[in-house]
């Protein structure tokens, strides 16, 4: 089987960047590898996230509960990985990149419920996912610990920038807040790792992002040395 890592955080995190730098240095050393981003947009499958993201169903994302969010990302990534990266995954040693996956309704769903009910729904979206629609278990999920500060200056410059409008997640800071708490607390409980992604500022005092080069060389470590320990079990 495939080596599969899963990368996740909230928007603006540095999740695609980490991913593209990843992906350019397995390129260097030869590697066999594949790049999935989630949702997949371009998959049929997609076409409820699509209702759901683009505020179809509702402005606010609480108006549509964490189970039936949660399932809409599901469909997607089951579809994809049934159409487009089975065969892929089944190869000795190929590695697998995931931009989200799983570990994004855990991030963003589970702050639309009450502390009380987190542990179990933490329990149904593994279960569900990995062991009822057997999909496949990240091997490694990283979760980038950026602050949700930093987040939302990140997110409307990017916007301005790029003048791509933004989904019903990325315009609600209160949101993003709630999900940065809850993607903590799956991390902790689900065995995630963690790379921090921001530092204060020396002369300001200001909370920003770490460089891309310094976070990149985190990942590429800790990437590093689950291998080995994986290779150590096997």
């Amino acid at each position: 089987m495939g080596y599969l890592i899963a990368f996740d955080g909230i928007d603006a995190s540095g999740k695609t960047t980490q991913t593209k730098i990843l992906e350019r240095k397995l390129k260097e050393s030869g590697r066999e590898f594949l790049y999935l981003k989630f949702p997949d947009y371009e998959n049929d499958g997609s076409a409820a996230v699509r209702l759901y993201l683009n505020g179809n169903l509702g402005k606010n994302p609480n108006d549509v509960n964490a189970y039936a969010a949660s399932s809409f990302f599901a469909v997607d990534r089951y579809i994809s990985y049934m159409t487009k990266w089975k065969e892929f995954y089944k190869r000795k040693n190929s590695v697998i990149l995931s931009d989200r996956y799983t570990t994004a309704n855990a991030v963003h769903q589970l702050s639309k419920l009450p502390d009380s009910e987190w542990d179990k729904f933490l329990d149904w979206l593994y279960d569900y996912e990995f062991n009822k629609l057997k999909i496949p278990k990240p091997d490694l999920t990283v979760l980038f610990d950026m602050h949700p500060d930093v987040a939302v200056k990140l997110i409307e410059k990017r916007a301005q920038e790029t003048g791509v409008k933004k989904d019903i997640h990325e315009t609600n800071p209160e949101y993003l807040r709630k999900s940065y708490e809850s993607g903590q607390y799956a991390a902790k409980y689900l065995g995630w790792e963690k790379i921090i992604c921001y530092k204060r500022d020396g002369e300001t005092g200001v909370l920003i992002p770490k460089s891309e080069e310094e976070i990149s060389e985190n990942l590429f470590k800790l990437i590093e040395f689950a291998e080995m320990r994986k290779a150590k079990v096997k």
